[in-house]
């Protein structure tokens, strides 16, 4: 792999950039989120992953909490700065 992994916070960075100046991307992102992160990211979402995208608006804040217990595997790749559910 010749690119630096890159870290959970990077990854939705970057969709969310591109979401806000795309609207077609914006909206393949909700229809079909899996696709549209693999095809961004090059990466696949294993598929007992769960993905949900949410579109803010200005009455509704989300909140993300994770997991109440993490495997020793998802805490070394928090702690790399990766992304836990990629693994």
């Amino acid at each position: 792999m010749t690119e630096q992994m890159q870290s959970a916070e990077e990854m939705r960075d970057r969709l969310v950039d591109k979401a806000t100046v795309d609207s077609d991307f914006r909206a393949e992102l909700v229809s079909n989120p899996r696709s549209a992160i693999n095809a961004e990211l090059g990466i696949r979402v294993p598929e007992d992953i769960k993905v949900v995208v949410h579109e803010s608006d200005e009455n509704t804040f989300h909140l993300a909490l994770p997991p109440a217990e993490l495997s020793e595997e998802q805490l070394e790749a928090i702690a790399a700065g990766r992304c836990c559910c990629c693994l």
